[in-house]
C-alpha cells in the first residue's frame, strides 16, 4: 500500500477496526476513509453502493461485522447469520465494481469444524461439522472466504482473507452476557473484587483450551499481511499456543488482583474443547505476534476501567 492511498476501514470503532486504523496511522498511513453505522448501514446494498461510487477507496480493509460470545451467538442466530451476509455482500461486490486495488476480510476460527485435528490447519475448513451453538456466524464467515476466493477466480481481484484467533484488547465488548469470554472474565473479576464477592463462578468445566491474541498484534499482522500476502486460499493469524479456560481465569484473577476463589458450573455448555491455530504459513511470511497473554490482559483491564 502507497502511504497516500485512499484507505477504508470498516468497522473502525470495534476492536479489530481500530486496531487496524492504530496501525496504519502509526505506520504513516494518512488517508483513511471511515463512517460509523450511523453515517453508513453497511447492511444497506444502495448506501453502500452510493458510499463506494463517491468514496473510492483503493484499499479496503473488512473488519465489520456483528459479533458476541457463545450467549449471543445461540440467541440471535437469525441476526447473526443476516447481518454478516448483508455487510459482506455489499462491502466485497462494491470493492469489485469500484476497482478496489485489494480488499482483507476478516473471517473467525468459528469457522473450523468442531471436532477438527488441532492445531487448525487452513485445510481443514469444510471438513467436518461446525459447533452448533455459533453455527449461523461461521457459516456467513465461511461464505466471505468463498465470495473473495470466487472473485479473485472470476473477476481477477486481489481479495485476501484471514482467519485470527480469539481476541481481546483496547475496545472489546465487556457485556455481562453478550461478550467473549476473556472479557467477561474481566469484567466479573472486576467486579467481584469490588463488591468483595467470596465466589466467582465461571461457565462450564475450565477444560477447553482456547488461544487468545491482544487486537493490536491483529492489526499489525493485517496490514503485514495486505502487503506481503495475495493468495486465493486464506491465512491463519494467531500466537501459536493455547490455555485452558481455567488457567486462564486464573491468569485474569491475578492481574485484577482478586482474592476470592473459583468455581465452575458444569450445568453450562463448553463449546469447542481446543481451537489452537496452525500459524506456520504466517511465521514462514516472516510475522510473529509481539504481547504475551499476561501483558495484554492488563492493558485490557486498564481499558475496561476507563470505558466503565
Amino acid at each position: 500500500m502507497e502511504k497516500e492511498a485512499k484507505i477504508y476501514v470498516a468497522g473502525h470503532r470495534g476492536m479489530v477496526g481500530s486496531a487496524i486504523v492504530r496501525t496504519l496511522e502509526k505506520e504513516g498511513y494518512s488517508n483513511i476513509v471511515v463512517r460509523t453505522s450511523k453515517e453508513l448501514d453497511l447492511r444497506n446494498q444502495q448506501a453502500v453502493a452510493d458510499f463506494f461510487a463517491q468514496e473510492k477507496p483503493e484499499y479496503v480493509f473488512l473488519a465489520a461485522a456483528k459479533v458476541g460470545g457463545i450467549v449471543a451467538n445461540n440467541t440471535y442466530r437469525a441476526d447473526f447469520i443476516y447481518e454478516n451476509l448483508a455487510i459482506q455482500n455489499n462491502v466485497i461486490h462494491q470493492s469489485y465494481v469500484q476497482q478496489v486495488k485489494k480488499l482483507l476480510f476478516l473471517g473467525s476460527s468459528c469457522i473450523y469444524p468442531k471436532m477438527a485435528p488441532q492445531p487448525l490447519k487452513e485445510d481443514y475448513l469444510l471438513t467436518g461439522t461446525l459447533e452448533p451453538t455459533n453455527e449461523p456466524y461461521a457459516i456467513a464467515k465461511i461464505a466471505g472466504i468463498k465470495m473473495c476466493e470466487a472473485y479473485r477466480t472470476q473477476y481477477g481481484c486481489d481479495f485476501i482473507s484471514v482467519m485470527p484467533t480469539n481476541l481481546y484488547g483496547i475496545n472489546d465488548n465487556y457485556h455481562p452476557e453478550n461478550s467473549h469470554v476473556l472479557p467477561a472474565l474481566i469484567r466479573r473479576f472486576h467486579e467481584a473484587k469490588v463488591n468483595n464477592t467470596p465466589e466467582v463462578i465461571i461457565w462450564g468445566t475450565g477444560e477447553p483450551l482456547r488461544e487468545f491474541m491482544f487486537a493490536d498484534d491483529l492489526g499489525e499482522a493485517c496490514v503485514f499481511l495486505m502487503d506481503n500476502y495475495s493468495e486465493e486460499q486464506f491465512i491463519n493469524i494467531g500466537v501459536g499456543d493455547d490455555l485452558s479456560i481455567k488457567d486462564l481465569a486464573l491468569l485474569i484473577k491475578e492481574v485484577i488482583g482478586y482474592e476470592g476463589t473459583i468455581s465452575f458450573d458444569t450445568s453450562k455448555p463448553n463449546g469447542t474443547p481446543r481451537k489452537l491455530m496452525d500459524v506456520q504459513k504466517l511465521h514462514d511470511l516472516g510475522w510473529h505476534h509481539r504481547t504475551n497473554l499476561r501483558d495484554g490482559i492488563a492493558l485490557a483491564y486498564q481499558d475496561f476501567l476507563q470505558k466503565k
